[in-house]
């Protein structure tokens, strides 16, 4: 797998054109797709500006997701059915386990904030094999990264309820879990309110681009005015 002295990228992808139901009553279908592409951009191409890293591996079935991954240096593992975040995540770590990987970095696709700097300041945290560690989301509920060394080394289940689950699973291995709170990692755009706070704080991202360019940056803000305002 390469440089067998660094950690490599892991990011489930899922079908593109049926990504981020959670925003079917703001965004249609279309839009959740460019929605989605936008923000796999971002984390694909703040990826590739991470020397640190071995390199990166998108787990995924979905065409246009290959094409990205090619276009942003990043390997492809494709999975013979899509069955979800976890189980996309554990067949990546024991692809990268059995290809002699010393660790993964997993992250979620939709974390557009993301930079390299949040990048390397969870590796300088992450201590020597076995470790893990852990970047909470911003309610400190989900897990929108997880260091493990070797790759395999955590039981991994991902929702809405996995950054202590995680923290729990590590102690009971007899591992201390490294933790890093940073705004890049802290925010996954899956729900309504996920958006609303994402438009909140304009942004240097694809997301936000395609979000202003599309007009639905606009469209959502008028509708959160309109049902804000006084009767």
């Amino acid at each position: 797998m390469g440089d067998r002295s660094a950690l490599w990228a892991l990011v489930p992808v899922k079908n593109l054109q049926h990504a981020k139901q959670r925003l079917a009553g703001v965004l249609d279908a279309e839009e959740r797709c460019g929605l989605f592409r936008a923000m796999l951009e971002d984390v694909l191409s703040t990826l590739s500006q991470c020397e640190a890293l071995a390199g990166t591996v998108l787990v995924t079935r979905d065409r246009e997701a290959r094409g990205l991954a090619a276009r942003y240096g990043a390997r492809v593992l494709e999975e013979e059915h899509n069955r979800g975040h976890t189980a996309a995540s554990s067949f990546g770590a024991r692809a990268l386990a059995r290809g002699g990987a010393s660790g993964m970095l997993q992250l979620p696709a939709d974390i557009p904030l993301i930079t390299p700097q949040d990048i390397d300041a969870l590796l300088q945290v992450h201590a020597g094999a076995p470790a893990v560690t852990l970047a909470p989301s911003r309610d400190e509920q989900g897990s929108n990264a997880v260091a493990c060394s070797p790759p395999d080394v955590l039981p991994l289940r991902f929702g809405d309820d996995s950054f202590f689950p995680h923290l729990h699973r590590a102690r009971a291995l007899g591992i201390e879990p490294g933790v890093v709170r940073r705004a890049g990692f802290a925010l996954d755009v899956d729900t309504p309110e996920d958006l609303l706070a994402f438009l909140a704080a304009p942004s240097a991202t694809r997301a936000y681009d395609y979000l202003k360019a599309s007009g639905i940056a606009d469209r959502i803000v008028a509708t959160v005015d309109a049902q804000s305002a006084p009767p």
